[in-house]
């Protein structure tokens, strides 16, 4: 059965760290890039940073110099390093990889 499932999320005070964790099953990743994404109640899902097969990072101008997007081929996974986290990072992290979605993981930052 082909999907993908994230993990890592939890509570964390402003100005500390998480990784969250993007696993494919069913599909090889090597062949796709790894899209992050997240969305509070009531917004729009807003995209966060992606990372294409030749390991080239991108991110949104909110997260750039604080989050960093990585892949593990071998284990078929993907990573977000968030650090420096803010109240306003609090969302629901989804990753998509073959145009799958995950069920999401619940980030919440606050004190």
């Amino acid at each position: 059965q082909l999907n993908v499932a994230e993990s890592g999320g939890g509570l964390v005070q402003p100005g500390g760290s998480l990784r969250l964790s993007c696993v494919a099953n069913g599909f090889a990743l090597h062949y796709y890039a790894i899209g992050w994404f997240r969305q509070s109640p009531g917004k729009q899902r807003e995209w966060v940073a992606t990372i294409d097969t030749d390991d080239r990072a991108y991110y949104s101008d909110s997260v750039k110099d604080r989050f960093i997007v990585t892949r593990d081929n071998g284990k078929n996974m993907g990573f977000l390093q968030m650090n420096t986290l803010k109240p306003e990072d609090t969302a629901t992290y989804l990753c998509n990889m073959h145009d799958m979605w995950g069920q999401g993981t619940q980030v919440t930052v606050s004190s």
